[in-house]
């Protein structure tokens, strides 16, 4: 089928009207009845659409027409006896499908799931004031996710009035200056004429918009934007406040460009995706916002009161020039990953009292030996959740006089497996908190200085190292998870029933929950193999070295992606492995992250349809529920059992909470 998109405006005169939008021309229809019903809008659109058609566009009669019709939001259906009215907000955007068409090339269907900025989407009341100079990684994670809208900090706007005063000086008095009035590249020499600089920034935008593959979730869009927004507030790219503004606007409702997501070598930054982005802004391709889904950007744009971008000489270039979408993408990485580093040891340790364990690898005195922050960090963790003296585990009890006098490296050496991972996190962290605030721009506008100067701030050989760094260490997560896994399901390491079930033979238990994990774990050795070893040179060599970084932030989400949905597998398995040890209790906080498992997913009496068990377990990690449970102990563990004049470790991570309140968020 063909499809349409209708859009609700207002003129003037407070008289609605409906975009409508068939095949491949956009229909404006007046309405002054707003009772009137979906099919009444349907063929005013429809008949607009045949009367300058030919041969009435294979259309024999408009009240024959079959057609269906859907919200663009989540492609729920409308009856076309339901009153418009009733079924759509002002600036919905409706998909008219005739019966008969094929699939319209230029419609971007929008994809149930894939972001959670739905219809149910309420524009935030704080916002974050943006100077280009202290934003962070956890900042823009939230600013994707819609809790914050932005604005520029008044010495942000002074810096960035100034750079523009500049360039505009630049072209009044005819200087040659790359990237202002010239071209780009390999076309550095080309000089070109003041009348045509306006084209050639348009020109630039277009020409680089060349990415492939899906679009960015609208979220990963929205931190792109965000970030972007950010770097040029530095005041250092000599963007026009005007422009910027409307940036601003744009973010603020949520009108998101379509950016595809391959397309970048990484240096001169990310231009392809970046291209998009601008792309979008300036009216032209695709964007999507809450209220309409995919439609073409001007009228996604006109629908929220919003103007397309126009370009002043070097916008562009300011525009596209930056590692803005490896970093945003590496943001979001870092902070997952540091996310199920720290719930990894809960479930670890959960793992060990169902394998009845020993807790002395833990002493904190030989991990005063190999101080590293990462594995005293992660000892401590595990004390605290498994110190027997303090919360008597009835598990632990049972076996304290065993003659078992060590247990298998997956669980003994945690702290120090673990525990480097945590201190690769913190390190790629510090990298991408770093150029969260860089100017990544070329030329680079120095006001104060009168001068603009070329250099090579947007190459991304650092977020790229960091974000592969990042995929190999947070990788062993999952190596060592599967192999914890391994040790519940096989009753020859566990004591436990086989696949953790009764009945074996007549029921598989985890046996398939188990392959998948080993299947992650493989694709992840994949994965984790350096993109940023590599470099092709690009523009005929005029970018002779590329570190090939949006693709080291895209499989490092991957990697981050499946190590959650490993340790979900091994949460899943602990908690079915305590079954069989009832009526004994674990300790008290890891009681508490079992009732939250069995909040979400029941005991495993038979086989069932197990994937929706595991994708809730990787919702309850992805929203930090497990790690909120225990932190309330592990905190009081440090407050009672370490004495202040012998600090536990040189900790490089904190256990403040993500949600901890800010000075630079303002309620308005």
């Amino acid at each position: 089928m063909r499809n349409g998109q209708c859009s609700i405006a207002f003129s003037q005169y407070g008289m609605p009207r409906y975009t409508v939008h068939i095949r491949d021309e956009w229909l404006t229809v007046p309405c002054r009845d707003t009772s009137s019903s979906i099919q009444w809008l349907a063929y005013e659109a429809l008949k607009r659409y045949t009367k300058n058609k030919p041969d009435n566009g294979g259309i024999k009669a408009v009240k024959d027409t079959r057609f269906v019709a859907r919200r663009c939001q989540g492609q729920g259906l409308l009856d076309a006896d339901d009153t418009i009215d009733d079924v759509l907000e002002d600036n919905d955007f409706v998909e008219l499908s005739i019966e008969g068409d094929t699939m319209a090339t230029d419609f971007t269907p929008y994809q149930p799931g894939v972001s959670h900025l739905t219809a149910v989407y309420r524009e935030p009341e704080d916002y974050i004031f943006l100077d280009g100079n202290s934003l962070t990684a956890t900042d823009l994670v939230n600013l994707g996710k819609g809790m914050y809208n932005i604005k520029l900090t008044p010495d942000a706007e002074t810096k960035v009035v100034k750079s523009r005063e500049l360039i505009d000086t630049i072209v009044k008095e005819n200087k040659v200056v790359y990237g202002i009035t010239t071209g780009f590249g390999k076309f550095a020499r080309t000089v070109i004429p003041v009348s045509k600089l306006k084209e050639l920034q348009e020109n630039l935008v277009r020409s680089h918009s060349a990415g492939v593959g899906s679009p960015l979730s609208p979220e990963r869009t929205r931190m792109l934007l965000a970030l972007r927004i950010n770097v040029l507030a530095k005041g250092y790219s000599g963007i026009s406040l005007d422009t910027l503004h409307a940036m601003i606007q744009a973010f603020n409702a949520s009108c998101l460009p379509f950016v595809p997501e391959k397309g970048t070598v990484g240096a001169s930054g990310d231009l392809a995706p970046l291209s998009h982005l601008a792309l979008g802004l300036m009216g032209e391709g695709k964007m999507w916002s809450p209220k309409s889904g995919w439609a073409d950007a001007k009228y996604v744009l006109e629908a929220h009161g919003l103007k397309p971008i126009s370009l002043k000489p070097k916008e562009g270039l300011a525009l596209i020039n930056g590692t803005q979408m490896i970093t945003s993408l590496g943001a979001e990485a870092v902070e997952r990953a540091e996310s199920i580093a720290r719930q990894a040891d809960i479930i670890a340790a959960l793992t060990l009292e169902v394998l009845k364990g020993t807790t002395k690898a833990f002493d904190s005195d030989i991990h005063a030996l190999r101080p590293h922050p990462g594995q005293i960090e992660v000892a401590m963790r595990f004390r605290s959740l498994l110190e027997s003296d303090h919360r008597p585990s009835e598990i632990a009890e049972s076996h304290r006089f065993c003659d078992r006098v060590q247990d298998a490296y997956t669980m003994r050496c945690c702290p120090q497996v673990h525990g480097v991972v945590n201190d690769t996190i913190a390190f790629a962290k510090s990298i991408i908190n770093t150029e969260i605030n860089s100017a990544t721009d070329n030329p680079m506008v120095f006001a104060e200085r009168g001068e603009t100067i070329s250099g090579g701030n947007f190459h991304g050989e650092y977020p790229a190292k960091a974000l592969d760094f990042l995929a190999i260490g947070v990788h062993e997560l999952a190596s060592i998870s599967e192999r914890r896994i391994e040790r519940l399901c096989n009753p020859s390491l566990s004591e436990l029933p086989a696949f953790l079930v009764n009945e074996g033979g007549l029921n598989s238990g985890f046996m398939i929950a188990h392959c998948t994990a080993a299947s992650l774990v493989s694709e992840n050795k994949v994965l984790c193999h350096p993109s940023s070893v590599d470099s092709l040179s690009t523009s005929a060599a005029t970018e002779d070295h590329v570190s090939m970084g949006g693709w080291a932030a895209r499989k490092a989400l991957r990697v981050v992606e499946h190590v959650e949905q490993v340790l979900a597998i091994e949460l899943l398995a602990a908690c079915q492995g305590i079954e069989f040890l009832r009526p004994l209790r674990t300790t008290t906080p890891l009681e508490k992250v079992y009732d939250l498992v069995r909040s979400v997913v029941k005991p495993w009496i038979k086989d069932r349809f197990m994937s929706p068990d595991i994708e809730a377990i990787h919702r309850l990690l992805l929203d930090q529920k497990v790690w909120k449970v225990a932190q309330p102990y592990i905190e009081m563990y440090q407050t009672e059992y370490i004495p202040e004049s012998r600090p536990e470790s040189p900790t490089a991570f904190s256990l403040e909470s993500p949600a901890s309140p800010r000075k630079r968020v303002r309620h308005e």
